[in-house]
């Protein structure tokens, strides 16, 4: 029986990989989540018999690196799946660097995930197939640790980049509206203002656009 943690702070996102993972009941224990990083640590530090922790990156308080980065060090037995909509090499990299054993994206479905985390029990290094070329594009041009990642100056609102926020941890069109209190038409207007700005056609390319000049 292999023992699971999640650190995720949508409750949705959380219920559904939860979800996932209790189609395996006979291989996999889920044994508790933190609503962020900081919140996780807490509960590693109270019960750190775990096999696998399934690590989003965006999260407040502490993000998914850096709390990777300490259970790394602190529990060296657990290993680290770092489960995210963000397939960038800047992210990869330092998810890497950080000390993760595997990269997945949320979307994956639920025989996937079971593959990976059997795969990273075995030694494997598990990652979605998009970001398994990332990872030998940054094999062939690696990024230098000190080397900053450009910010581009895209006039985002406040308002936009709360929707960009929103969207980027999963969120709909409607729990963004009752989120930030307003109308589903109004969240589609800031959703294209956003592309337009971004200079995107898709959410898709708005997240990994705003990941890569950390506008969230």
């Amino acid at each position: 029986m292999i023992k699971i943690a999640l650190a995720e702070d949508n409750s949705l996102l959380a219920t559904s990989i939860i979800e996932k993972l209790s189609f395996f009941p006979e291989d996999l224990k889920f044994k508790f989540r933190g609503i962020n990083g900081q919140d996780f640590l807490d509960k590693l530090e109270k019960d750190s018999n775990i096999d696998v922790v399934l690590l989003d990156i965006q999260m407040p308080v502490m993000n998914g690196i850096e709390a990777c980065k300490i259970i790394s060090e602190k529990f060296p037995h657990i290993k680290i799946i770092m489960l995210t909509v963000l397939d960038d090499e800047v992210h990869i990299f330092h998810s890497i660097q950080a000390g993760a054993n595997g990269y997945i994206l949320k979307d994956e479905n639920p025989k996937i995930l079971f593959e990976s985390i059997i795969e990273i029990m075995n030694g494997g290094a598990p990652m979605s197939a998009g970001i398994a070329l990332k990872a030998l594009k940054l094999l062939r041009n690696p990024i230098e640790e000190k080397e900053e990642i450009s910010i581009e100056k895209f006039d985002l609102s406040i308002r936009e980049t709360e929707v960009l926020t929103l969207l980027s941890k999963g969120f709909d069109y409607k729990n963004i509206a009752e989120r930030l209190f307003i109308s589903p038409s109004t969240v589609r207007k800031h959703i294209e203002n956003i592309y337009q700005k971004l200079q995107v056609h898709n959410k898709v390319e708005a997240i990994q656009k705003a990941g890569k000049h950390r506008l969230v």
